[in-house]
């Protein structure tokens, strides 16, 4: 196996004052979090590192700043095929090979991040545990290490290493169930510094391209539902559309609690359709189950017993509400 030899290079601003040090006490695991969303929220700051997959290594490159009260972000990919994604306010630019740019309107970029960075801290807290695991080195520079448990053990876990100094993400691991890793964000070197927020600045002259406009998608009244689901994970949108090469009629409805989500699909059954299947790849599983004459299917990121779980509560009656127990 080779070997990759990573230099970390950490530059602060002298003008930022520090929020801990070696002699202050570890805050509590909440309190810490909350300092951290804040930082992901307000810092001007470069982020180089690379996501970890099983069978893949990815660099990338985020840079974030608040001018003039308006949110700038730019993620770059830096290696194979040019991609990036560029935040200006309440637009997002996607550039992806093989597809025209285009625009939406968004104030959350979709995008390989951490998403303990930009989430409700307060709402997490009923369905998670924030557990300190006490103090490690990560990117050169101390850390507080973090682990967020589920309370109900139904979905995964992540081990956070937070930069004493700054209060940002300097690791992310995403764990299963017996704890072994899925996927890590690794930090390997990063920048604080109000320059960052003139680069981006500098994003108010590019020419992007023009926002999608989208005809407004009237609520799908659909006449199944899920009788179990994890405690916290609420319905964000429901759809009713014909797949593209099928044009087979699928239903659907997608769960989330802010940290992980997942959606669940349902149309009649043909000669293709299997009477089981499950799947799991990294973080992302597929359940596929038959209901009489329907198939149900459950993509996301939770665990495959979870999954299962969801797929065989889902019924087909008029009950007036969804529930997590």
């Amino acid at each position: 196996m080779k070997k990759i030899l990573v230099g970390v290079m950490t530059l602060v601003s002298l003008a930022m004052p520090l929020q801990a040090s070696a002699e202050e006490p570890v805050s509590s695991a909440e309190a810490l979090l909350h300092q951290m969303g804040e930082a992901s929220r307000e810092l001007s700051y470069e982020l180089s590192y690379i996501l970890i997959k099983k069978n893949s290594i990815e660099p990338l490159r985020y840079r974030h700043a608040i001018e003039d009260g308006e949110t700038y972000a730019h993620l770059v990919y830096l290696s194979g095929p040019p991609r990036e994604v560029i935040q200006r306010g309440n637009e997002v630019s996607y550039f992806e090979p093989g597809l025209d740019p285009f625009t939406i309107d968004s104030n959350k970029m979709v995008a390989p991040l951490p998403p303990i960075m930009k989430t409700d801290i307060d709402e997490l807290a009923k369905y998670y545990d924030f557990i300190p695991m006490g103090r490690a080195r990560e990117a050169g520079v101390a850390s507080d290490v973090v682990r967020i448990a589920p309370k109900d053990g139904a979905r995964y876990s992540y081990l956070l290493w937070i930069d004493t100094r700054s209060k940002l993400v300097l690791r992310a691991d995403l764990l299963d169930r017996d704890g072994e890793p899925l996927e890590q964000y690794r930090a390997v070197s990063y920048v604080i510094n109000p320059k960052v927020g003139e680069v981006l600045k500098s994003l108010e002259s590019v020419e992007l391209p023009a926002v999608v406009q989208l005809p407004p998608q009237p609520q799908a009244e659909l006449n199944w539902q899920v009788n179990w689901l994890p405690q916290g994970f609420e319905s964000v949108s429901k759809n009713r559309h014909r797949l593209m090469m099928t044009e087979r009629p699928v239903e659907s409805k997608m769960y989330s609690d802010g940290l992980f989500s997942f959606s669940i699909y349902v149309s009649a059954s043909d000669s293709y359709t299997v009477r089981e299947q499950l799947v799991r790849q990294g973080r992302r599983t597929l359940h596929s189950y038959m209901l009489n004459d329907k198939e149900v299917t459950v993509v996301g990121d939770i665990p495959p017993a979870t999954a299962r779980r969801i797929a065989e509560s889902v019924v087909f009656a008029n009950v007036a509400g969804e529930s997590g127990q």
